[in-house]
């Protein structure tokens, strides 16, 4: 009788779909290490994170899970030593009469002076900051994440003129972003209505 030839070892179904697995798991680390910014979104150029750093009210966004409900929320940055940004964001639970706090760290994901930077508060977890709107004295910012599902309004004062708020509503809307989904943010003890931004 021949010699029964040596058979390739037989990968069980849990093996292929572990590795399948930790592949898609390296995928996705990999795209959230380097978020994108949104297609025909220009971050801006010239910026000046010295200027930038410091306090911010965060006078709108669109709303989402980890700051849903929260009043008086905030955001603010600073240097640290190995050039990239402490980002400390702030926010009071009227519900559950406590504040809320996250901190993590943000880095530019190319030249410095393009306002375009990826931000950490879970690990190797990145999302993408893009500030798009900028006063040219840094009092007030808009910025976009990732995508357009995500944008916030930031001012070094707890409210806006009304003709800036139009202003920024008018950029938002020619990039594509849905204004109606846009909140205002109480600054003050009252609670978070879930309305529209005023126009």
């Amino acid at each position: 009788m021949p010699a029964a030839q040596a058979q390739p070892p037989r990968r069980s179904a849990w093996t292929i779909a572990a590795s399948s697995a930790l592949l898609l798991g390296v995928a996705a680390l990999a795209a959230c290490s380097t978020p994108r910014v949104p297609d025909g979104i220009q971050a801006v150029t010239g910026f000046d994170v010295n200027r930038y750093v410091g306090h911010w009210h965060e006078v709108a966004r669109i709303d989402h899970s980890f700051e849903r409900g929260l009043t008086r929320t905030s955001a603010t940055y600073s240097r640290n030593n190995d050039g990239t940004i402490k980002v400390v964001n702030r926010g009071y639970d009227p519900r559950r009469k406590a504040w809320k706090e996250a901190e993590g760290t943000a880095q530019f994901v190319g030249d410095p002076e393009r306002a375009a930077l990826k931000v950490s508060f879970f690990g190797p977890f990145y999302g993408g900051y893009n500030v798009v709107a900028l006063d040219e004295n840094y009092q007030w910012a808009m910025v976009v994440g990732s995508s357009l599902d995500y944008l916030w309004i930031l001012s070094r004062t707890p409210s806006l003129p009304a003709d800036v708020r139009e202003h920024l509503l008018e950029r938002a809307t020619q990039m594509g972003v849905d204004v109606n989904r846009i909140l205002w943010v109480p600054t003050g003890g009252e609670q978070l209505a879930a309305r529209p931004m005023p126009r």
